[in-house]
């Protein structure tokens, strides 16, 4: 394996070319090289070095000839879809997600476990088992994968890839480091190298790079409304140090002094993953019988069972309480939307992390609580969608980022 760090951040020009390459081949090959100069903007016999390189590498073919109006033909190019293959490993609101993908993005094998409920250490051996399970089921691939990509909740410290952790004690938050090196386990064990990047940064990177137009270049991928992924000029923003993208503060000795009215606690102030929405309807049906009869026959649950998916199932079957628990979560993500909406002003805002199963009322009821708390100027063409990419975004933005690396030459 070569040494290589996946984290670098600050990249060449030699490399920034490469991934812009990857870019328009990705999203508009085939093409000729007199294109991809045009849209460049740099000539022709320079970008035909580096696309010789891509050829060698068997990163990108030459494809059929294109119609021309006179003299040579020039040839296209495209992506190799068998020029390479990376496994994405990400964890949302209800799974986690393991994938094998080719360059081109295309999902090859998914390995698909419930999300463990448990400390981040176990949840690093789940990591490890569903990469297990990928290898396992994709032998005829395993000379030509090229890396890991990993979407992991926490900060992640890239210099030595620690992971800081929100763990609870008591009734209070507080970030634990675990000095788990999650990319040192995976490269030690697979003998692969490894990217560790935010779940959110990963969730937004796949959607802007696998979805949607490539004309948006300003978006917030809200990450169930515990964090987000944010997109700048057509960059991901991750901050000094990486960490960007927390939505709240939080100070437990001070607890009393920062609360309100809305859902029990400030929409700025640390909220539970799933918004606390499995806890508020089970409140709800401990005090009342019949409430909870009926809600355990339309969910198919019990007390001992209450998860967000039969809460999901309930609401479309317009049972009470799930509705009213989710129509007040969506009005608590709404006004943490529009705080950001007003600071950042984006062209689209992308609600993902497990959220997307909420059905449309909740997206409906989330968007007007955002157009009702945000400046109407900053609101006025603004798009609210749930994320296309759903389960898989951030196992797939994982991957896609160790691809941009490999195009870069950093593997």
């Amino acid at each position: 394996m070569r040494n290589v760090d996946l984290h670098k951040d600050r990249l060449s020009e030699k490399e920034r070319r490469s991934i812009e390459i990857l870019e328009i081949l990705r999203r508009r090959g085939p093409i000729s090289r007199p294109d991809i100069s045009k849209e460049m903007g740099i000539n022709v016999v320079t970008i035909s070095n580096y696309l010789d390189d891509f050829i060698k590498s068997k990163l990108v073919n030459e494809k059929e000839l294109d119609v021309s109006e006179g003299g040579r033909r020039p040839a296209l190019l495209d992506l190799n879809p068998q020029g390479g293959y990376v496994i994405g490993v990400g964890l949302n609101l209800m799974s986690m997600v393991g994938l094998l993908v080719d360059i081109k993005g295309n999902i090859i094998t998914k390995a698909q476990i419930a999300r463990p409920k448990a400390s981040v250490k176990e949840i690093a051996e789940c990591l490890l088992d569903i990469i297990r399970q990928i290898l396992k089921r994709s032998k005829e691939y395993t000379n030509d994968i090229r890396g890991v990509g990993i979407g992991m909740a926490g900060l992640i410290n890239k210099k030595n890839w620690s992971v800081h952790w929100p763990q609870k004690t008591d009734h209070n938050y507080t970030y634990a480091s675990v000095d788990l090196p999650l990319g040192e386990l995976v490269e030690k064990e697979f003998n692969l190298p490894a990217l560790v990047e935010n779940d959110a940064t990963c969730a937004c990177f796949g959607e802007h790079w696998l979805d949607l137009n490539r004309e948006l270049k300003n978006l917030i991928y809200m990450f169930s409304g515990v964090g987000c992924g944010i997109m700048i000029n057509g960059e991901v923003y991750t901050g000094t140090q990486g960490y960007a993208g927390e939505v709240s503060i939080y100070n437990y000795k001070e607890e009393d002094l920062f609360n309100c009215s809305l859902g029990g606690g400030c929409f700025l102030k640390r909220w539970e993953l799933d918004l606390g929405i499995v806890s508020e309807v089970e409140a709800i049906l401990s005090r009342d019988k019949a409430k909870a009869e009926r809600f355990f026959k339309i969910a198919n649950t019990s007390k001992d069972t209450i998860d967000l998916k039969s809460i999901f199932l309930a609401a479309k079957e317009q049972e009470p309480v799930s509705c009213a628990t989710l129509d007040k979560a969506a009005k608590k993500l709404g006004i943490k939307i529009a705080y950001l909406v007003n600071l950042l002003n984006p062209e689209v805002v992308v609600i993902g992390g497990g959220l997307e199963e909420a059905g449309e009322d909740f997206l409906n009821k989330a968007s007007i609580a955002v157009r009702e708390w945000s400046f109407r100027e900053a609101t006025a063409d603004l798009k609210i969608i749930y994320s296309r990419l759903r389960e898989n975004a951030v196992a797939l933005g994982a991957a896609s980022l160790v691809t941009r690396k490999i195009f870069a030459g950093l593997l």
